[in-house]
């Protein structure tokens, strides 16, 4: 009996898919198979190194996040999106110049990006279904063991930067990643096959030399790891190289040449919340659990709890010229607990030198990369 299910035009669909991805607000679509094997060595000598610091479940599910049709059986092809973050308003330099100013990463000024991401992801997986009928899909966005980077790589979105970013030559690297692994045989898009060339700019501006070698970073120097995904005592060997920086770093992405021209986000909810439109830190580390809490709903920034809000901000006031009121208000948090306490400790030191000399230099490193941004990377309004 012959099947009455109409032969599909994959082709056609691809483009379909890419057009709708576009409508639905997604900044690019690619298609890619599932064959990650060639990742597979790197991401054990990785392991092996120690290089993810105490993300353990980075070791805990190995080569898993190279085998996405593990994850999902069935799924033959994976439609990579990007999705722009970069604010308007950034400030980068100007937030940077003044060591009383915390520095947040900017993907998370605004909204976190999952739910928005994912609920896009899933939009275009109806709207698939709309066209076809059934058939198995399922999205991701840092919500399973995936090597996104590698998969954008292959879908066409960019190259890896020797920062370990997607690099996009009209994007830069402020953009988001997601995924949705199919079961339809779809064409696949060439892998992108740009290149940074000689340039080692982020390699030699990360303020903790993070990155080992091209391509390659240790997670146990990254201060976005320090500050967002490690809650214990961080090493004095890295405090001071961390300035102001409570969230994150973007050192890597601000002296990349390919994100002078990057595009702002059209996304409203990546925009600056408006509890952080004050960025001083004596303001941000006087809040209170409760006010940290409803100041953050819906943020990435969550997540990290108070006290590591507070541990991260008493660095960046250790890292601070002297101020009158620092001493006083870092004293006032002694007790909430042992690893805080270590961090007040240090910075409260660090306060009581700078006291006879309140005209503390910025470090040539943060003073080097001022200068780099105020030649015109991305959009210093």
């Amino acid at each position: 009996m012959p099947s009455s299910i109409p032969s599909i035009d994959y082709t056609a669909l691809a483009e379909k898919i890419k057009g709708w991805g576009k409508e639905l607000g997604l900044d690019q679509v690619g298609i890619c198979d599932v064959d990650l094997s060639a990742h597979e060595p790197q991401l054990l000598r990785m392991i092996e190194q120690g290089y993810f610091g105490e993300m353990d479940w980075m070791a805990r599910h190995g080569t898993l996040r190279a085998r996405p049709d593990e994850l999902l059986p069935g799924a033959v092809r994976v439609i990579s999106a990007r999705l722009n973050y970069l604010p308007p308003q950034a400030g980068f330099a100007d937030n940077l110049n003044n060591p009383h100013r915390a520095y947040i990463s900017r993907y998370a000024l605004g909204r976190d990006y999952h739910k928005l991401m994912r609920n896009l992801l899933k939009k275009l997986g109806q709207r698939i279904e709309q066209e076809i009928g059934e058939f198995t899909h399922r999205p991701f966005v840092d919500s399973a063991p995936i090597l996104e980077r590698p998969l954008a790589q292959k879908a066409g979105l960019g190259w890896t930067g020797k920062h370990s970013l997607i690099l996009n030559e009209n994007a830069g690297s402020w953009f988001f990643l997601g995924e949705l692994l199919i079961s339809l045989p779809l064409p696949v898009d060439t892998p992108h096959q740009g290149s940074c060339g000689n340039c080692v700019a982020c390699m030699t501006s990360c303020p903790t030399q993070a990155i080992v070698e091209p391509f390659t970073v240790d997670a146990r120097r990254c201060i976005s790891y320090l500050t967002i995904e490690f809650d214990g005592v961080i090493p004095e060997a890295f405090r001071r190289a961390m300035g102001n920086r409570i969230y994150g770093c973007d050192d890597c992405q601000l002296v990349c040449p390919h994100n002078r021209q990057a595009p702002l986000t059209e996304q409203k909810d990546f925009h600056r919340r408006e509890a952080l439109q004050t960025d001083e830190l004596l303001a941000l580390f006087l809040w209170t659990e409760a006010e940290f809490m409803r100041h953050f709903e819906g943020s990435a920034i969550r997540r990290i709890g108070h006290l590591q809000w507070l541990r991260n901000l008493s660095i960046a006031m250790g890292n601070a010229p002297y101020h009158p009121d620092y001493t006083s208000a870092l004293e006032s948090r002694r007790g909430l607990s042992d690893v805080l306490d270590t961090h007040l400790d240090w910075a409260i030191n660090e306060q009581q030198s700078k006291q006879l000399d309140a005209d503390t230099p910025l470090n040539r490193q943060t003073q080097r990369l001022i200068r780099i941004v105020e030649k015109g990377l991305p959009r210093d309004a």
